[in-house]
């Protein structure tokens, strides 16, 4: 099978690998299409996420969808030729964090383009047949690759408790912050403010309706943000914008006794923020990991039409022409929001 596998920084090939064959519990899926997420970009630019390093030549991808075209023995279904998104994470389900009800953070989870562990950008994929998600006939195979990070709003917005008459700030308008913008506004927030550096993000995000837009090349977010709420600040700071100094400003952004969750993953394996607002404001502060099982959840919201996924893909590419989906993504030139490569 072909597959675009990164042989080093910022240099993806296509070559021509064995194909895999889906073990006991397992289904192999013919991938139809793959987005390109964030975190792959890391890995694309300096090779690794913190301590989690890729050895070359690797797989990224993990966001994706496609069709059953085979199953290992003692898999009761989805039958063969079932068109499925794919919930990439692999936890145990035994340790004490999965048992507790955090499989998202257990220690034990396999997950596509995290190392060791080869991602999904490639013809054909095996994964747990109970995570391949069946796709009703009105999601084509793009909507079931977008499902992961409607996935990963969901759990923010569980995450945040956002409530009615509520106002949030989000910071960063790529995918995931323009989820997250929907869902906050299907949940019924009073104000939603954007920042977002990339004019066509801003502009999308004033599309989906987000109450006012800052770009924060050229106004302090912060102070911005201040001075369109009076002072007051948000119940909710949404930072999902790669960190940096993004964080700093969701929690001056955040109201007394509000909220900043934390999305964003960094170049740097750092996040800092400034004490004495966040201590004397007395902030709650949440990391957020992934998402729990809730695929189901966003095939209902995308029929119900609550979200907008096909708004987000902005850039289509073949898989002979990944690394350019990938390059685009890395320099966040011409208004990209989400790349996918489609097989």
């Amino acid at each position: 099978m072909k597959a675009a596998r990164l042989h080093g920084i910022r240099d993806m090939r296509l070559d021509e690998i064995s194909n895999p064959e889906p073990a006991p519990g397992e289904a192999l899926v013919r991938v139809r299409a793959v987005g390109v997420c964030g975190s792959d970009v890391h890995f694309y630019k300096d090779g690794k996420i913190g301590d989690a390093e890729v050895q070359f030549p690797y797989i990224l991808g993990h966001e994706f969808a496609g069709e059953i075209v085979a199953l290992g023995s003692g898999v009761e279904g989805p039958p063969v030729g079932t068109r499925v998104a794919v919930d990439p994470a692999v936890p145990c389900g035994r340790c004490e964090v999965c048992l507790d009800g955090n499989p998202n953070c257990c220690p034990n989870t396999r997950f596509p383009a995290s190392p060791p562990v080869q991602g999904a950008l490639s013809e054909f994929y095996v994964h747990p047949a109970h995570l391949c998600v069946p796709l009703p006939d009105g999601l084509d195979f793009v909507d079931g690759a977008m499902l992961e990070p409607l996935g990963i709003g969901i759990h923010v917005m569980t995450l945040s408790k956002l409530k009615p008459g509520d106002s949030v700030a989000i910071l960063g308008a790529g995918p995931i912050g323009q989820v997250i913008l929907q869902l906050a506004l299907a949940s019924g927030v009073r104000a939603a403010y954007v920042s977002e550096p990339v004019p066509e993000r801003r502009d999308l995000a004033g599309t989906m309706g987000a109450t006012a837009v800052c770009d924060p090349q050229t106004d302090n977010p912060s102070a911005w943000l201040l001075e369109q709420t009076r002072g007051r600040g948000v119940d909710v700071a949404i930072e999902a914008a790669w960190g940096g100094e993004a964080v700093d400003h969701a929690v001056e952004m955040a109201r007394p006794g509000g909220k900043v969750v934390i999305v964003g993953i960094p170049f740097e394996d750092v996040t800092t923020f400034r004490n004495s607002p966040a201590r004397s404001k007395g902030l709650t502060i949440l990391m957020s990991r992934r998402m729990k099982s809730v695929h189901e959840r966003g095939i209902a919201l995308v029929e119900r039409g609550v979200v907008d996924l096909p708004a987000l893909v902005t850039h289509r590419f073949p898989l002979e022409r990944a690394g350019e989906a990938f390059e685009l993504m890395a320099s966040l030139q011409d208004g990209v929001c989400k790349p996918m490569i489609e097989m």
